[in-house]
């Protein structure tokens, strides 16, 4: 989540845009990184925690020129994770189909790691905010093929990891790479007649799943808390999770936690062609999400798991 407030220096963050499309910057230190991307003479003023840093910390860093800029920080070993998010959001730039922060950098010093990005402003939404976040999530959708299943680097799933080796088929991979590695850390918590109805699943997923016309890059975890109200008053994205898969996956999880307005599956549906039979396979794709929520936040999402364990094993 980045906090609602306007930079006062926002070309700077504009040339910045030309910088980086050449290069993600990599520091040996926070003060470096000011001095290479704002000028020799800038310094930190102010610092101030915002909402957003559920894995990591959320500051915003005031200039003392005024520009103002987000940074994600945690332990040195986090530097892996923000690698991943910076050439998440950058797959999802080249499409040039829906807005993403501005990447300005990255690196590690002594006791912490660090991402710096564009500082949201979170303005006013435009009227049709939800039918233009549609379709250009679809346009996302479109734009962003692969010839393969998967991600050239595995990432995060929040805290957990998530495995992204290619396979040419969706369904061998959501197998092979999503609902197996999950289960397999869930095993602690199934009893031996939850694991057989596991068991059936993955040995009947092309029963349920359908293959698409071609991998499609998808932003992997996309509930309401992964989308922001960009400066230009449209949806942007934020915390991406990608991998070329089906984009179904992406629609189903914006069920999972409370949903989208209406009006935004209504516009999807009209820019993106679904296959029949959607509802019915959607469960199965946030299975995944939902065994990933129990492996990192116990039993209390036991019973939502094994609901969808016993409607299709």
């Amino acid at each position: 989540v980045y906090m609602t407030c306007i930079p006062e220096r926002p070309s700077k963050i504009k040339r910045r845009i030309t910088m980086i499309e050449k290069r993600i910057p990599m520091y040996t230190s926070l003060d470096q990184a000011i001095r290479d991307i704002f000028g020799s003479d800038r310094t930190v003023d102010k610092k101030r925690s915002v909402p957003g840093g559920d894995i990591n910390r959320a500051s915003a860093l005031t200039l003392d020129d005024g520009t103002v800029i987000f940074m994600k920080s945690n332990s040195p070993g986090f530097l892996d994770i923000f690698e991943a998010e910076v050439e998440g959001l950058e797959a999802i730039r080249k499409t040039g189909a829906i807005g993403v922060p501005v990447v300005l950098g990255l690196g590690r010093e002594a006791g912490f790691s660090f991402l710096l990005l564009e500082f949201i402003s979170g303005g006013k939404k435009i009227p049709d905010y939800w039918e233009v976040f549609a379709e250009e999530l679809a346009a996302m959708h479109r734009k962003g093929r692969g010839e393969v299943y998967g991600f050239d680097r595995d990432n995060w799933i929040g805290a957990g990891k998530q495995i992204n080796s290619t396979r040419h088929s969706w369904i061998i991979f959501f197998r092979d790479c999503r609902l197996e590695p999950q289960l397999a850390l869930a095993d602690r918590f199934l009893s031996p007649e939850d694991r057989k109805r596991a068991d059936y699943l993955l040995a009947h997923l092309d029963s349920y799943l359908c293959e698409p016309e071609a991998p499609a890059l998808i932003h992997g975890d996309l509930w309401a808390g992964n989308m922001i109200t960009g400066n230009d008053g449209k949806g942007w994205l934020i915390d991406p999770a990608v991998y070329y898969g089906h984009p179904e996956a992406d629609l189903a999880m914006t069920e999972l936690f409370g949903g989208f307005s209406g009006r935004f599956y209504a516009a999807y549906r009209k820019a993106s062609h679904l296959e029949p039979g959607y509802e019915d396979r959607r469960d199965i794709y946030n299975l995944y999400h939902l065994l990933n929520h129990l492996n990192l936040f116990g039993g209390g999402y036991l019973g939502s798991v094994l609901a969808v364990l016993r409607r299709y094993g």
